[in-house]
């Protein structure tokens, strides 16, 4: 009777054990030590090459990529699948000792990631000096990654956004990623996140604001909306709006009058759809406080009369030669080691 139940539990547990399903574990299911390693250097990504060997003989050894779905792409059929995307060498070779099992006798597994040339990059842009993408292989951190790009533009508006797709960077997506002074940033129904940082914070040295950087975060330091000065003033330019711009202050923004200005005669192109208005406007009396200081907005053309000078009919028309020049090339690549 004693034997009976002895070989009857055994075959329980072998049906148990050969009847698991190798779902594909959620990320959250993934230890919390083991998502946060430098960069994700010890977890498996996209595009990593990966060694399988089975110790003792090579005719069941394997060596590839993952497919779409996370699994290791093109493993002997037949073994179950396994899942790799986000986990461990050691995880992924404990796998693998339980498949092989049913055909050898304790076999000992060695996974390893041999190559991680081909992970998604880092893409910084917008207003940067140079927009770059980076191949991140150790840690980093929003600030020193600006610093590779040059820094930031005048162009500036004063937000910077991380997008964080899912799966690529194998960070854990179910904790909300708080940024000082923010609410946390959900994530979205794909696992992926936005993460919004402002400049004024990074700069005085709040560490939620310099958050850490993984492969495959796009980057964009938003650029702020220019308000173009032409006319006699001093030095003509687009005026980078962040705040609350009015005649008189973005006039001194641009050096001031210059001599033969006439500080009566200033117009402010505005255009609303695919209508062009004109606002008259007068320096000397928003000076005196006879008329208000009208408030601009963003891409309004303020043109100050000169004497002599005649009155535009039309607005003056301007290129981005900034956005044309970095279509026409990829981004410089740069490698973080």
């Amino acid at each position: 009777m004693k034997c009976y139940l002895i070989i009857l539990c055994f075959l329980s547990c072998f049906v148990l054990t050969t009847g698991q399903d190798f779902a594909p574990p959620q990320l959250s299911e993934i230890p919390k030590q083991s998502q946060i390693l430098i960069a994700g250097e010890d977890l498996v990504h996209f595009g990593d090459v990966i060694d399988v060997d089975i110790v003792g003989g090579f005719e069941f050894d394997w060596r590839g990529k993952l497919n779409a779905e996370g699994f290791l792409d093109g493993l002997d059929s037949y073994s179950d699948p396994i899942y790799g995307l986000c986990r461990s060498e050691n995880q992924i070779a404990s796998d693998i000792t339980k498949v092989m099992g049913k055909i050898l006798r304790e076999p000992k597994v060695v996974v390893r990631i041999i190559d991680r040339s081909n992970r998604a990059v880092v893409r910084m842009d917008g207003a940067v000096r140079t927009a770059t993408r980076f191949r991140v292989q150790r840690t980093v951190y929003l600030r020193e990654l600006l610093v590779m790009a040059g820094g930031l533009t005048d162009g500036a508006s004063g937000g910077i956004t991380i997008f964080r797709p899912g799966n690529l960077s194998c960070t854990p997506t179910d904790v909300p990623v708080i940024v000082a002074d923010s609410k946390p940033t959900p994530s979205l129904d794909n696992g992926s996140q936005t993460i919004n940082i402002k400049i004024s914070e990074l700069l005085s040295g709040k560490t939620s604001a310099n958050p850490q950087i993984f492969s495959g975060d796009m980057i964009t330091v938003t650029r702020a909306l220019p308000i173009y000065v032409i006319g006699a003033v001093n030095n003509p330019k687009p005026i980078y709006s962040r705040d609350r711009m009015t005649v008189s202050r973005i006039v001194a923004s641009a050096g001031g009058l210059t001599k033969d200005a006439e500080g009566n005669k200033v117009t402010i192109f505005r255009r609303d759809g695919v209508n062009v208005s004109s606002i008259e406007a007068d320096l000397i009396k928003i000076k005196s406080g006879e008329t208000n200081d009208e408030v601009l907005r963003p891409f309004d053309i303020i043109e100050v009369a000169s004497k002599g000078g005649g009155a535009r009919k039309y607005p003056p028309v301007f290129a981005n030669d900034e956005n044309r020049d970095r279509s026409k090339q990829e981004m410089p690549l740069r490698i973080v080691d």
